[in-house]
């Protein structure tokens, strides 16, 4: 791989990362035009949902100097008609001579894709240069395309011995201000944060970011017997930001009709084996709604059936200099777990930052 190209892509990646928040459920893209003598004329990328796409910003930018020139961009140009016309076609009339992409398009919009469509116009592409941080980028968008459902991010504070609350399941607070405020810069990004209804029934969470960030995430409950208290914070606060209830199929029907009633949305689905809402059916719900990226804060019984199931993509972890200590005191992932540790795969890219007293973990599953 010339290191050009290895650095011009990672400048794209760069780019890239602005969108986030804005783009979903589109991907983040960065795109930057070098012309003919290997001199940066033009940088963009995918700003907000519906609006140009990288290449055509970073092709607006570079104007005349694009002809013959060379284009990088993280995400192979789209050739399809969606919100905004195929990228492929302004690439083509720019005059580019060749195209440089990170990684290919997860969604098989069309049998010819952007990369062969733009070979059979005589341009040159290369793909895959810095193919792994490029598809890193794309991940929740290709989770969506390719399995239907969101992103999951779990989240969870605990004490440096591995615990979310006491033995009396007190936990507020476990961590400090400033770990909790990165807490709501999370949420911010999000398309919906879902607990379950023990979390909403002990602490009666509002679950907003506070303050606003970019997306207004949905409140999402999982609730087989439709036990929301009217009077909780979420109900309360329901023209904010919306609810919605995931509810079983034997759920009491006067106690779902108050609940809409009360401007919180519901809809049943059906149980799993344990006789809770299947969470898989939950995601998928989740995604036909077009939810990129979903935050999973709770309890320890969604965590663990969601890591179970293999659905947890990616963690956000904050540990207090505490020890809470006690046999009894919860930890933060339930369920079965895993039967042996070589059997445990270890999180990718992860990263370490101290916020105040705490320290922020984050990385993603393996496969992610």
């Amino acid at each position: 791989m010339p290191e050009t190209d290895a650095y011009w892509m990672q400048r794209a990646i760069e780019l890239a990362k602005q969108g986030e928040g804005y783009v979903e459920p589109n991907p983040m893209v960065g795109a930057v035009v070098l012309d003919r003598d290997g001199i940066c004329c033009g940088e963009g990328w995918h700003e907000e949902f519906g609006g140009p796409h990288a290449e055509v910003n970073a092709l607006a930018t570079a104007g005349s100097r694009a002809a013959g020139g060379t284009l990088y961009v993280t995400l192979e140009p789209c050739h399809h008609h969606g919100k905004t016309p195929p990228c492929t076609s302004a690439v083509e009339t720019t005059g580019i001579s060749r195209v440089v992409i990170g990684c290919l398009d997860p969604a098989k919009h069309q049998q010819e894709t952007g990369a062969d469509y733009l070979r059979s116009r005589g341009i040159e592409v290369t793909s895959g240069v810095l193919e792994a941080e490029a598809a890193a980028l794309i991940a929740p968008f290709r989770t969506l395309m390719t399995a239907g459902r969101p992103f999951v991010h779990g989240k969870w504070a605990m004490s440096l011995d591995g615990r979310i609350a006491t033995r009396t399941r007190h936990s507020q607070w476990i961590t400090g201000p400033d770990a909790r405020l990165v807490g709501h810069q999370i949420r911010g990004r999000m398309d919906a944060v879902l607990v379950g209804i023990g979390t909403v029934l002990h602490d009666d969470p509002l679950l907003t970011a506070r303050p606003p960030g970019i997306r207004t995430a949905t409140r999402v409950v999982l609730d087989s017997q439709a036990r929301l208290p009217l009077d909780s914070h979420l109900v309360k606060t329901n023209k904010e930001a919306p609810v919605l209830l995931f509810v079983s199929e034997t759920a009491e029907q006067q106690r779902v009709q108050q609940l809409e009633e009360a401007g919180v949305t519901v809809v049943r689905i059906s149980n799993d084996a344990h006789w809770h809402v299947d969470i898989e059916h939950v995601l998928k719900e989740l995604g036909t709604r077009q939810m990129t990226n979903v935050l999973v804060e709770g309890g320890s019984s969604v965590l663990g059936s969601l890591w179970d199931r293999d659905l947890i993509d990616e963690v956000h972890v904050f540990v207090a200099p505490k020890i809470i200590g006690g046999s009894e005191a919860l930890g933060p992932v339930g369920g079965v777990g895993r039967d042996k540790v070589p059997d445990i795969t270890s999180l990718r890219g992860m990263n370490m930052q101290l916020v105040g007293e705490d320290v922020y973990l984050h990385g993603r599953v393996g496969r992610s």
